[in-house]
């Protein structure tokens, strides 16, 4: 007996539902085994823990082909530890190579990095004080440019050298009390020598990361100091790029109104108190 022939609509049918089941086979068959199937499950959260602070950040929009020093370049930011003082790790005390990848170290989502600081030069010390914004602590470990304050390696510096010296610890103290809004440090280390035009190896300023931590009040501090709203860093990113990049419409009216203000010829600086317009 002849074979009944399917109508052409029938079969394209068929074909269709065949096609769809195999697609969702191999994508849970992917799913299973680690790999990803779509661009909203390629990005993931991770989460930072820093040892000398306690504090735990979320790392979001991760991706498995993430470079770890292009990681440690959105930390700088996110987290307010300047670049060259991170070291990180992943379920041991052994430092992820720079060039690595998220995928080559076996970082999962969701998974918990590491991250201490060079303890050179009690470094994590100072990393300590000004992220809790303790103003004591900050004049005692050497975060002002008349601290009497050194460390072995400090005492075989030239005046030249300590001073420098000096005026980085400054800076770091800056960028990090600037990063968790503790402003009456950030005005006493302004106050006390912290440049507000120096830069961490990634060309960032204070101003940078004020504004994408969305501190409106450390905006103001640092603008009455001089900081530069047009100051770009080595990615080409001004503080109001960052601050429309990431989300924060405040500071990006802030910074917006001061350069109008400075354009239209105004003398006076922003005052602390005032009030964002919205």
């Amino acid at each position: 007996m002849p074979r009944k022939k399917r109508h052409p609509a029938i079969l394209s049918q068929t074909r269709t539902g065949l096609s769809s089941r195999l697609t969702a086979l191999s994508r849970e068959r992917s799913l299973r085994s680690g790999e990803f199937g779509s661009a909203q499950i390629r990005c993931f959260n991770l989460k930072l823990y820093i040892v000398e602070t306690d504090e735990l950040f979320v790392v979001p929009d991760c991706q498995r082909e993430l470079t770890i020093k292009n990681l440690k370049s959105r930390l700088e930011l996110l987290v307010g530890i300047p670049i060259h003082f991170q070291r990180l790790q992943y379920l041991d005390e052994v430092d992820l190579d720079d060039a690595s990848t998220i995928k080559q170290n076996d970082i999962i989502p969701g998974g918990t990095l590491t991250l201490r600081i060079w303890s050179e030069d009690a470094w994590g010390r100072l990393v300590i004080a000004a992220a809790k914004g303790k103003i004591g602590k900050l004049r005692a470990i050497g975060a002002t440019n008349t601290s009497t304050f050194s460390t072995a390696n400090a005492d075989l510096m030239g005046p030249e050298a300590k001073s420098e010296w000096l005026a980085h610890r400054a800076f770091v103290a800056l960028f990090i009390t600037v990063r968790r809004g503790h402003s009456e440090a950030v005005e006493f280390l302004l106050q006390n020598g912290a440049d507000v035009k120096r830069k961490t190896p990634l060309g960032r300023t204070a101003l940078h990361v004020a504004v994408t931590s969305g501190h409106v009040d450390c905006i103001d501090i640092l603008l009455n100091y001089g900081a530069k709203v047009n100051e770009e860093d080595h990615e080409g990113y001004t503080p109001i790029t960052l601050a429309r990049l990431w989300g924060q419409k405040d500071c990006e009216r802030r910074l917006f109104r001061y350069q109008w203000k400075m354009r239209s010829g105004g003398t006076s600086k922003p005052r602390l108190d005032e009030k964002v317009e919205s």
